[in-house]
């Protein structure tokens, strides 16, 4: 992997991406493809936050606000939880309420119809942009487009299911019903509790998300990428455009993507002056090994909120939502509670032998829309607050960027930084 020095008298790049994520790295690729000079920077190996570890699911038929109502009367169980899969750490309580308050007035009619206008006009264009980019660096085959299926158990279960599909038509996310045998014969190891579910065809899901932004990043070195594992304490504007202070020096460029997920937030600030309200949703996942035939796709569990990806390397459980900020240590019980959940859902029991725990930290601001805009008269760039939706519109989100590194900004509008305020 390319690199460059680190000292004050280090080369202008054109473009500084601070983030070597999902997101990061597709966005510092598509601007070397424009030609750009590009340096990519993180504290870790591209690829070993968030998006190390995410579900591997092309959601695209997730266009709705992470939270409805419900989540005021869910308040009490999130805190007296540890298990339950929406979490609310009572120690994390004090710098959560902010944002909560603002999730719940960006709950009402007209933020909340904005919401999914905005996420859907993401997704809805997210599977081709990761066709495009996929085809680009010759490697289609990372990403299987075969579908996703949510399905149901308990018989009372399917008036919610039919209000879902419902809801999902209205914004014209292709779904299909299936009844219990479609479901037994797509996905026979499914256990006959099973009762049906609802079908998305326009989905798909990465066979390895890891192994994705090392393709991406092979392909961005290639293109004269230069990466710098470094951790960025802050920045500055000058008048000739940015300089970012690491922990090993200087780094000069004349524009700046802060693309860092969960940590974007201080970085941002010293930049732009603006206080994001930005929090983390701390993601969990047990990777079983053992399991490589169980499903066709991935498949979620409408009651038990989890989702099951079949994968190159195994069977990778995950979901649930905890909040509880980036300091605190993560508690890998609710890893394993993964399959736990599992328990029932198959003719057999998952294999839990050699099983791997992990938790990432995903960025979440209270409307659920990212941030992707120009500020600063052009010389910073934003791209953070994809929530659990950052796999998903990465590509898309890396074509948006290159149009407003050239100062195109149409119908950036519901993904502007101004919102927040």
């Amino acid at each position: 992997m390319a690199t460059i020095p680190s000292s004050p008298t280090a080369p202008v790049a054109d473009v500084a991406v601070v983030g070597a994520g999902i997101i990061g790295v597709a966005c510092a690729l598509r601007l070397a493809r424009k030609g750009l000079r590009v340096v990519l920077i993180d504290q870790q190996e591209p690829g070993r936050g968030a998006s190390y570890g995410n579900a591997g699911h092309l959601a695209t038929e997730q266009v709705f606000p992470i939270a409805d109502f419900s989540i005021v009367r869910r308040l009490p169980g999130m805190l007296s939880d540890p298990m339950g899969p929406l979490r609310l750490d009572w120690r994390h309580l004090p710098h959560a309420l902010p944002w909560f308050t603002r999730l719940l007035l960006n709950l009402r009619a007209a933020p909340y119809q904005r919401s999914v206008a905005g996420i859907r006009a993401l997704n809805e264009h997210s599977l081709a942009a990761w066709q495009r980019l996929l085809a680009d660096i010759g490697q289609p085959q990372l990403l299987r487009q075969d579908g996703s299926l949510l399905v149901f158990e308990r018989p009372e279960s399917e008036a919610a299911l039919q209000a879902l599909r419902t809801r999902m038509g209205e914004q014209q996310v292709p779904v299909d019903v299936w009844r219990a045998d479609t479901v037994r014969q797509a996905a026979p190891q499914l256990s006959a509790r099973i009762q049906g579910g609802l079908f998305f065809p326009a989905t798909g899901h990465f066979l390895d998300p890891y192994r994705v932004v090392g393709a991406l990043m092979e392909s961005a070195t290639a293109r004269g990428v230069s990466f710098l594992q470094h951790h960025v304490h802050t920045g500055r504007l000058g008048p000739q455009g940015v300089t970012l202070i690491t922990d090993r020096g200087e780094v000069n460029a004349r524009q700046v993507l802060v693309a860092c997920g969960a940590h974007s937030a201080h970085l941002t600030a010293a930049l732009t002056g603006k206080q994001v309200p930005l929090d983390t949703e701390r993601g969990y996942h047990l990777m079983l090994p053992n399991e490589h035939a169980r499903l066709p796709f991935a498949v979620t569990s409408l009651e038990r909120r989890f989702i099951m990806t079949p994968m190159t390397d195994g069977l990778r459980l995950a979901g649930t939502v905890e909040f509880a900020g980036l300091k605190r240590p993560p508690n890998m019980q609710r890893a394993w509670q993964l399959h736990t959940l599992s328990k029932g859902l198959f003719t057999e029991d998952l294999s839990a032998e050699g099983a791997t725990p992990w938790m990432g930290f995903r960025p979440s601001l209270p409307d659920s829309l990212p941030v992707i805009d120009r500020v600063g008269n052009g010389r910073v760039l934003l791209a953070f607050g994809h929530q659990h939706l950052g796999l998903t519109q990465a590509a898309v989100t890396a074509e948006r960027v290159a149009a407003l590194v050239d100062g195109q900004v149409d119908g950036v509008g519901p993904y502007r930084l101004g919102r927040l305020w």
